[in-house]
């Protein structure tokens, strides 16, 4: 399965008949590439190349008199087989904001729908544009409202386009937006665990915490976020339950139940205690949740927050043990 999109970085000299042997033509003998204008200038020294397959991928070069970048979410040419690869914020800034300008335009052309929420367009750019996962990935938010139930898509969109759009994630980018998977299939309940991380970053965000997603313990293992804020240095592990329909346990209380068992088992448990643990609901629907509300049931780990939250919002929850964090200003507290 491909990765999430990055450059790949030639530290040679590229002309334009070495770009046409060794570029262009093996794209069309085997996928029925040509090569178009660049819809964007780079600006710069650089010397940029766009190709548009028959199966819809497309690939970006750009080039100097000693060096180049490709990306693509096609096939890489052979010529390219043994470059190293790199990240949005690690290459030039003209290639940078060049192939973002050009993979964005794309991806609005081909879903017009996303460009009403830019920051989310750019932020998921490397799974959104991505050779396997650019129809799923996609899918997951038209489609199923981000792993909102009873939500319509521009609500639930929304929602994650006003959090990113603070651009507290936005240099964790790439390791974040890969969390939602480069699949070729439609994985509701993983992607919806994915972007529970997301939710859970937005509230310890909006209680006035700073976020640092995948800290490395002395396990091996990573844990969530550590957040912080003054003298509070906090780890945090999220897990998001299956709505009771999805699973074996007989109703939403067993769920949260059995979900933050498995957590609390495997990670928390090698970790030897310190984390809060952030149980997500956010997939339940009203009556599920109202089973939950109703009992607020242990989950087997303190401290620990489980929570519900809505695309328009409305967080609420309860905590268990002492939470050592204050999160009052980012939920509603259940009596």
């Amino acid at each position: 399965m491909a990765r999430p999109l990055r450059f790949r970085y030639s530290p040679q000299s590229w002309s334009d008949g070495r770009v046409e042997h060794d570029i262009l033509q093996p794209l069309q003998s085997n996928i029925g590439a040509q090569e178009v204008s660049p819809w964007f200038k780079s600006g710069g020294d650089w010397q940029t190349h766009r190709f548009e397959m028959q199966n819809g991928d497309v690939a970006l070069f750009a080039r100097t008199d000693s060096d180049a970048y490709w990306m693509g979410n096609t096939e890489t040419p052979s010529a390219l087989w043994k470059t190293d690869k790199f990240g949005w914020r690690e290459v030039p800034y003209h290639v940078s904001r060049w192939a973002q300008r050009e993979l964005i335009a794309t991806l609005h052309e081909e879903d017009p729908w996303l460009a009403d929420y830019p920051h989310l367009s750019w932020f998921f750019l490397p799974v959104f544009m991505s050779k396997d996962g650019r129809d799923s990935t996609r899918s997951f938010f038209r489609e199923h409202a981000g792993g909102f139930p009873d939500a319509g898509r521009r609500e639930t969109t929304r929602f994650f386009e006003e959090f990113l759009r603070t651009g507290v994630l936005d240099e964790y980018r790439h390791v974040m937006s890969g969390k939602l998977g480069t699949s070729d299939h439609v994985d509701r309940v993983r992607m919806s665990a994915a972007m529970a991380e997301f939710i859970a970053a937005k509230i310890l965000t909006d209680a006035g915490y700073d976020v640092v997603p995948e800290i490395e313990v002395t396990t091996g293992h990573s844990l969530d976020f550590r957040a912080e804020n003054g003298d509070t240095n906090v780890l945090v592990e999220v897990t998001r339950p299956q709505p009771p329909g999805n699973r074996a346990a007989s109703g939403p209380v067993a769920a949260v139940r059995d979900t933050a068992e498995t957590k609390t088992n495997g990670q928390l448990a090698e970790h030897g205690g310190g984390a809060v643990l952030f149980v997500d609901c956010s997939s339940f629907r009203d009556d599920a949740w109202a089973a939950v509300r109703g009992e607020q049931p242990d989950v087997r780990h303190r401290p620990a927050v489980v929570y519900r939250v809505r695309p328009n919002g409305h967080v609420e929850g309860y905590q268990k043990g002492a939470v050592p964090l204050e999160l009052a200003d980012a939920m509603g507290f259940l009596d």
